[in-house]
């Protein structure tokens, strides 16, 4: 090795230094990084990595601290700073074992080592217990197994013990000694047998538990089994045990990723190359099972699902993997299946199978980042198109016009480029013209779907409203309602502008009729019942429409009957029916200036209808939020579509800005489905979804709204609102949901401080808001609860100093929990009380606290002087050579009963500077004008 190159490794390893003893952690993972890799051979090497596991500690990320440590003692055995870390290390991450082993050897080395000792006691006694813990779970474990997997023990019992195995299997310990114990085989042997379904599903969990968390035993799990057997118990049409197949299969690829079952979860990129292999195999087997002819329709949803879930550059980034291998294609196939053609080749889907397929389509598109992947991705769509077409079958035409209405419904962009192809469009029209039915209403939904855009539908009105009046004369009710859908789209693009109306007065409301016969006709099936779904989608942006249709709880009832159902198919038109009514759409912000120009300028200025005023909007929300409009939305929130979870979340986010309601979404389970929302998706879709989440911890209790580890996973939602593109009501509506958050428990507070919440919060300190100050001081007054908190304000820096000047603010609530916070800070603290006295208007602080007119400042403000005399001696000195004892005995006597409280509190501070004999006990107190003053105006206030 170079001297320059040790000297420039040295330089890097004191870069770090001092950026670790600046808590600059990140930047003191960099600076090691550089000089390991500039000193592979340097004789510090060892420091290096011990160091960079130090910081690493700091970051929380356990295991890269683990590795550095262990590659530290591989160079440098016994080193005891690297045996103290990586047992740290080992602690957290629950390897006790191996912690107990690390810390027992660096006794050895260094008995003196006053660090290690009570490590060493600590973890003895959690080995003792988990030695005893093993042996019952061990037991437990043999007994479990004898009885499910004995086919002669009664069903109750053997249901009792597959789920006591499932109980098992997610403890680390359980999940350890079932594998051990031989269990996949038993579950491989037994699943070929079993008929109860409740056992059969039980069993596949447990096998998705062992998979989760260890690489090892994934792949010893698919060794053993195969991927066959996953997609064999997969394909059924039993939901619990085609959704249970789907994690056991998730769970698999989390394992060999990295990935969490959580929103934002990254996979960790080393561990997919080290598992490349397996990766891309069980994916390339999930692709080429999507045409399965076998397989049920769930199943192949739950496939497709899958991948829209995994191939995200999100995710696993895995589209253009999918493109090459031709999956579109198997995707376009499941897009262009019908009902009309069954025979035995024919793929089994469900109502929801096209729906997700596009969806599908729309996330692998969303992965051509560059222009050559998306020509990839449309030459794969033209051959398909091109393919299908050469058949002069009609079967192919009517196919090649269902998958081209999918991608018209997924990405848009290219079934645009489709339709625009020559004679496209004209073959749907001359389709759309027959007397065949069946080619009536495939053409009908393509026209439908085609008029996505405006300028589009002004081509299709040219031709294709006349084709549709036409249509809706027929007197099939499959493609009269696809007709009538059509003419809705048509109609419907004056939007949410009164002074539009592109058919005749009266049109909309005839039209809104027509749909409405259609949903709640009774013995209607559900495809019937969604058309008309779809169309209300279109006509409800005109008011009038809403509220007739609020009014009518027939057809709300049908609307919210077709959500619970699951079908994504319905999603659309039922979900943007309900944004409609409750005008939680995106609205075009209208400012003065502007409306001012457009006059001048003789341009058409958007009218709001008087009926969208907020009474009217307020009473729809009420309306469908008592019909269990939550419920409803909960069932289809589901989808992996983010621009219709965008949609799921505005409506419950409108639900939830009426205070009343809050507890009905909580009742209904729309936390769970809002929590989901909030972390992944659109922007737009998540801040609609955390601001309904803050809304819910404004109002409902956090122990009720939020029970359990939602209360830790809210808090990122709520950080996120924290943001300078947010609102203003969006920040205070998060502050104030913290603030509640905050006042729960300590791990709460850890989460927040974790998140680097404590730093955001205090931003708003600073607002010229008085709501958003007052918000932001409430919130760190319950986080200076937390040690973490504590230390936070104990480092140079000048939060105490900003506390304290805040608590001169005018606002009561600012101030109050100002000197509230720093009651508790001085309370713990010495250093935030020599703190205070830094302050250069220090004095003039506890003036205006010790004579507040407020008696819940007053007496915040004489605790903060207790506390500071009662920190020593030093500082009780610094107070009373000033004026501080006369106001402290002048608020002793002050006949006020509303401050007794400070009154006590000014008595113990005049006792505890007669102990240090800083002042002479005397009875002839005189009250200073000061409080004779606030005396006053408490009472001017009172009148």
């Amino acid at each position: 090795m170079t001297v320059e190159g040790e000297i420039e490794a040295v330089n890097y390893k004191e870069e770090g230094n001092n950026a670790f003893k600046s808590e600059r952690w990140e930047d003191a993972v960099s600076c090691y990084t550089k000089a390991i890799a500039a000193g592979e051979k340097h004789k510090e090497l060892p420091i290096f990595y011990k160091n960079r596991a130090a910081a690493y500690l700091k970051l929380e990320k356990y295991k890269d601290a683990l590795n550095d440590c262990t590659e530290s003692l591989r160079i440098s055995p016994k080193d005891p700073k690297a045996l103290f870390r990586r047992a740290q290390a080992y602690e957290a991450l629950q390897k006790f074992e191996e912690a107990y082993k690390d810390a027992t050897d660096l006794f050895k080395e260094d008995p003196t080592n006053k660090s290690v000792q009570p490590m060493l006691q600590r973890l003895h006694q959690i080995v003792q217990e988990r030695v005893a813990q093993n042996a019952k779970t061990s037991t437990k474990v043999n007994q479990m197994m004898d009885i499910t997997f004995d086919m002669g023990t009664p069903s109750d019992k053997r249901r009792s013990g597959a789920n006591n195995l499932l109980v098992l299997a997610k403890e680390e310990v359980g999940a350890h000694m079932l594998f051990n114990a031989g269990c996949i085989t038993k579950i491989s042997t037994i699943t070929k047998i079993e008929k109860d379904p409740e056992i059969y599903c039980n069993l596949i969990r447990v096998v998705g538990e062992l998979c989760g968390g260890s690489v090892d035993r994934t792949k010893a799990v698919l060794r053993e089994l195969g991927v066959p057997w996953f997609l064999h118990v997969l394909d059924h049409r039993h939901e619990e045990r085609v959704t249970a197949a789907q994690y056991c299969l998730q769970a698999i690829i989390n394992s060999l990723s990295g990935m969490e079952n959580k929103p934002e979860s990254k996979p960790k990129k080393e561990l997919c190359e080290q598992n490349k292999k397996e990766i891309d195999t069980l994916l390339t087997c999930l692709v080429y099972t999507i045409t399965d002819r076998t397989i049920s329709g769930p199943a192949r949803d739950a496939i497709i699902e899958l991948l829209t879930r995994n191939i995200h550059y999100t995710a696993l980034e895995w589209a253009e993997r999918l493109v090459e291998i031709r999956g579109l294609h198997r995707l376009l196939d499941v897009c262009s299946e019908l009902e009309e053609y069954k025979y035995e080749s024919a793929m089994e889907i469900t109502p929801s199978s096209r729906t997700i397929a596009s969806v599908c389509m729309a996330r692998i598109y969303e992965n051509m980042y560059y222009d050559e992947a998306r020509k990839r991705y449309s030459d794969q769509i033209d051959e398909y198109v091109k393919d299908k077409l050469l058949d002069p079958d009609m079967e192919s035409k009517i196919r090649v016009t269902v998958a081209i209405t999918s991608l018209l419904s997924g990405p848009l962009d290219v079934g645009n480029q489709i339709i625009a192809r020559e004679g496209i469009l004209q073959m749907i029209l001359a389709m759309a013209t027959t007397d065949d039915e069946l080619q009536q209403r495939v053409a009908c939904e393509c026209i439908v779907a085609a008029a996505s855009k405006k300028d589009k539908a002004k081509a299709l009105c040219a031709q294709g409203v006349d084709i549709l009046k036409n249509l809706y004369k027929c007197k099939n009710d499959n493609i009269r309602v696809r007709a009538l859908v059509g003419l809705c789209k048509l109609g419907s693009y004056g939007g949410q502008d009164a002074a539009i109306r592109p058919f005749a007065d009266g049109a909309t409301s005839k039209l809104a009729e027509a749909c409405r016969r259609f949903l709640i006709k009774p013995g209607k099936d559900r495809d019937i019942r969604r058309w008309a779904a779809d169309g209300l989608a279109y006509l409800t942006l005109d008011a009038e429409v809403k509220e007739k249709l609020i009014e009518d709880k027939p057809a709300i009832h049908a609307l919210i009957d077709l959500a619970r159902s699951g079908d994504q198919s319905c999603l659309y038109g039922v979900v943007t029916t309900f944004v409609n009514l409750v005008n939680a759409y995106e609205k075009q912000e209208m400012l003065e200036e502007m409306i001012e120009l457009a006059k001048f300028a003789k341009h058409h200025i958007p009218e709001e209808h008087e009926l969208d005023d907020t009474d009217f909007v307020n009473k729809r929300i009420t309306i469908l939020a008592n019909e269990g409009i939550t419920g409803a939305l909960c069932a289809l929130a589901k989808t992996e579509s983010h621009n219709s979870q965008e949609l799921i979340a505005r409506v419950l986010n409108a639900v939830c800005g009426l205070q009343e309601l809050r507890g009905k979404v909580v009742q209904d389970g729309g936390v769970k489905a809002l929590l989901r929302m909030a972390l992944e998706g659109t922007e737009k879709g998540k801040r609609q979804a955390s601001q309904a989440l803050a809304r819910i911890g404004i109002t409902i209790n956090p122990e009720v709204a939020f029970a359990g580890q939602r209360s830790l996973d809210v808090i990122r939602p709520l950080l996120n609102l924290l943001a300078p593109d947010c609102t203003a009501l969006e920040n205070f509506e998060s502050l104030m949901a913290l603030t509640n958050l905050a006042a729960m428990n300590e791990s709460v507070r850890q989460r927040i401080v974790k998140e680097q919440g404590v730093s955001k919060i205090e931003i708003y300190l600073m607002e010229d808001h008085l709501y958003l100050t007052r918000a932001a001081a409430q919130c760190i007054c319950n986080m200076v609860m937390s040690d973490e908190v504590v230390k936070m304000f104990e480092k140079p820096n000048d939060r105490v100093k900003f506390l304290a000047l805040l608590c001169e603010e005018e606002d009561e609530d600012t101030a109050k929990a100002c000197a509230g916070a720093l009651a508790m800070l001085t309370s713990i603290s010495k250093i935030c009380c020599v703190k205070i006295l830094e302050i250069s208007s220090w004095l003039q602080v506890l003036h205006t606290l010790i004579a507040n007119p407020s008696p819940d400042v007053q007496h915040r403000g004489v605790v903060v002087v207790l506390n500071m005399i009662n920190a020593g001696e030093d500082i009780a000195k610094k107070l009373f050579e000033t004026d501080i004892m006369e106001l402290l005995s002048g608020l002793s006597q002050l006949p006020d009963d509303t401050r007794n409280k400070a009154r006590e509190i000014a008595q113990q501070c005049l006792t505890a500077a007669e102990r240090y004999n800083l002042i002479e006990k005397s009875d002839d107190a005189v009250v200073p004008d000061v409080f004779q003053e606030a005396a006053r105006i408490e009472e001017i206030d009172e009148q």
